[in-house]
């Protein structure tokens, strides 16, 4: 896709996000919405190996979403990207529904041919921490059958306040772990205020060196450095590789726009109609 396709592409992530999440009544607001722009060069950019047509082929890069809170962007591309209908995405966080208020996977119903599994989602997030090590799995799996396969781990900066995230950096980095990308989304606010505030994380990109990446640093909103940060995280044969993504929650809503309060608050009524205005009046301008 060209640059402008994917701007287009990132702003009907965020009108989706919003939608769905004022028909849903909850959910997280301020990342999804941060984070639209990478969400749909990932998915849409043309560098990640994937058939939303075949979601299970073996060859395919792995995405774990770590910070699962975060799906609603994520359903949003999947969507746009053809793993499933964009009318599924009204039922998020409904009884029954494959689109839950954090991704959920089973493998099992893959292997029986259920069709309730829901495409494009390789782990279960929810418990913070935990992706990273899920993901470092998955790409010493990757190198010791020689498959190639690269694994993309996004994780957002509030939980590189647990411990089990360094761990698993530490490994990724001793190991050599070059087929594995780490997504750092560094938007500096969690669900009780500012990471600054609560117990501060920076300095990320020294902190992530010292482990044995090799890091770089992009902006939410740059799609031209987002992708070009992709295909460098994919030319390494040596390190793994990190990409720290300076966000602004909320972004294309200014009542939400670098709120913490927003972190895991959904619109409602008026707000939902209000933010919806903000987007199409920004995706009318394209």
């Amino acid at each position: 896709m060209y640059t402008r396709e994917l701007e287009i592409a990132a702003w009907e992530i965020r009108e989706e996000i919003i939608k769905m999440l004022t028909e849903a009544g909850s959910g997280h607001s301020g990342g999804p919405l941060g984070t639209a722009v990478w969400w749909a060069c990932l998915y849409l950019g043309g560098e990640l190996k994937h058939k939303p047509k075949e979601p299970w082929w073996e060859g395919r890069d792995r995405v774990v979403v770590s910070a699962g809170h975060y799906c609603p962007a994520v359903y949003g591309a999947l969507s746009k990207a053809g793993y499933f209908p964009g009318s599924e995405l009204s039922s998020l966080r409904k009884m029954k529904s494959r689109l839950q208020g954090h991704p959920q996977h089973n493998q099992s119903w893959v292997r029986s041919g259920n069709r309730e599994q829901l495409p494009g989602i390789e782990t279960s997030g929810g418990p913070l921490g935990q992706g990273i090590s899920q993901a470092v799995g998955m790409a010493i799996a990757s190198q010791m059958d020689s498959s190639g396969v690269r694994v993309w781990a996004f994780v957002s900066d509030g939980e590189l306040q647990e411990g089990q995230t360094w761990e698993a950096l530490m490994l990724a980095g001793a190991r050599g772990l070059w087929n594995l990308g780490v997504v750092v989304d560094s938007n500096n606010i969690q669900i009780s205020g500012k990471t600054e505030d609560v117990l501060k994380v920076e300095p990320v990109r020294q902190k992530l060196t010292a482990w044995g990446f090799e890091v770089e640093e992009v902006e939410g909103e740059d799609i031209e450095g987002i992708m070009r940060a992709i295909k460098w995280v994919k030319s390494s044969f040596e390190k793994p590789r990190a990409i720290v993504l300076r966000t602004v929650p909320g972004k294309g809503v200014s009542f939400m726009e670098g709120k913490y309060e927003w972190h895991g608050k959904a619109p409602r009524g008026e707000e939902g109609q209000k933010a919806l205005a903000e987007i199409r009046n920004k995706l009318a301008q394209l």
